[in-house]
């Protein structure tokens, strides 16, 4: 038993403690509702904890425990470079964008999918008789809020790419978005 698991079956063990120690009645509750119940509460805390730790900048339990989450190596969806160009490669993987510059020196800047806000793609006539455009990405990233990837080859075809991986990362981290109105 790792020591997640070891934590989780502690703070469980604690949660049942409490709650013979309320003097409540839960004799009108079925058990395995309340088995999900606790096992629902116990998720909600360790997410919590998960995202205290992040904040603070420090590891949290899948950091720790090596979850399947990040265990899982990471996986190029699509990768190209723009029309006429041999200095500039952008890769799509399942857990970043990174656009790649240089010939002999290389400068690398890397978007996490987690971070991405907002994506769009562009493209003039011109751009449309040659079959390429470009993808805008905004992104939570302080280093790079805004990124373009230029004439691209089949931009909708890339833009689907990239939409679908970057919700497949939320799915992932279970995150999400709650927009203001």
């Amino acid at each position: 038993m790792s020591n997640i698991e070891q934590i989780k079956a502690q703070a469980r063990e604690r949660v049942w403690k409490s709650i013979a120690q309320s003097d409540q009645s839960i004799a009108a509750i079925p058990s395995e509702e309340l088995e999900t119940l606790v096992n629902a509460l116990l998720d909600g805390v360790m997410v919590l904890i998960d995202e205290s730790l992040e904040d603070a900048g420090l590891p949290g339990r899948s950091d720790i425990a090596g979850a399947d989450i990040l265990s899982s190596d990471e996986q190029i969806l699509w990768e190209g470079r723009p029309f006429l160009s041999i200095l500039t490669h952008y890769q799509i993987t399942t857990e970043r964008v990174r656009i790649i510059q240089g010939l002999l020196g290389k400068d690398r800047d890397d978007i996490e999918l987690i971070r991405i806000q907002d994506i769009d793609f562009q493209q003039s006539m011109t751009e449309r008789m040659l079959g390429v455009g470009d993808i805008l990405i905004r992104s939570a990233d302080p280093s790079l809020p805004d990124a373009r990837l230029n004439n691209v080859k089949q931009p909708e075809k890339v833009h689907e790419i990239l939409r679908r991986a970057m919700l497949n990362a939320r799915k992932r981290f279970r995150y999400s978005v709650h927009e203001e109105m």
